[in-house]
């Protein structure tokens, strides 16, 4: 049975209302339910290496990070709730979380060092929606991995071309560096992180 999506809601109607165990990955767009598409492989495959890389480096540096797989994001005083493709977790700073030992919940930007959405069709969403939600919350990093070039011309160039953006927390404001082909990425998070972009955008290459 096709559980029915209500229209307006807010947080805590939409945490109540989330179906256990299912197929379909919903957010929260400002009191919208939304139904996000399902991915393509090229698309999962880019999150499956990323969720390696980047637990190799935490482990390599003996941080008290994780990567959890289904915490909801809440941007403070917002009816929104994201489902992130790779959230960075700082276990460090959990006490602070109020909502995170009963249901999963981040609202604090010192939780969340990086946080990485990789682009599908509803790229405006990462562009602007999450990038300015995510800014206000103090996330430090935020990627945009944008490998197929879906992105608006003024986000990704004109031809478009397969971009990584990653924005950095300057003064409570992102600044963004734009990684292309055999660019190396530049992490404050992880500095020492020895890939390029096309390494990503390759990740299903055999």
């Amino acid at each position: 049975m096709t559980q029915a999506l209500p229209k307006l809601v807010n947080f805590e109607e939409f945490v109540d209302w989330l179906p256990e165990n299912s197929a379909v990955r919903y957010e929260l767009h400002n009191g919208d339910i939304v139904e996000m598409a399902q991915p393509v492989g090229e698309h999962e495959e880019v999150i499956s290496f990323l969720g390696i890389e980047i637990p190799f480096e935490i482990k390599r540096l003996g941080l008290p990070y994780g990567i959890p797989r289904q915490a909801i994001v809440r941007p403070p005083e917002k009816d929104s709730g994201y489902f992130p493709d790779i959230l960075v977790l700082n276990r460090a700073n959990l006490a602070n979380e109020t909502l995170w030992q009963k249901q999963s919940i981040l609202t604090l930007g010192a939780s969340i060092p990086l946080v990485i959405e990789v682009v599908s069709t509803n790229w405006r969403d990462d562009y602007h929606v999450k990038y300015a939600d995510y800014e206000e919350m103090g996330i430090p990093e935020y990627w945009i991995v944008d490998y197929a070039a879906l992105g608006g011309r003024n986000f990704i160039g004109n031809p478009k071309q397969p971009t990584i953006s990653v924005c950095n927390l300057v003064d409570g404001e992102y600044q963004i560096l734009k990684f292309r082909e055999d660019d190396r990425i530049i992490s404050q998070t992880f500095p020492d992180l020895n890939l390029t972009a096309n390494r990503i955008f390759q990740a299903g290459a055999v």
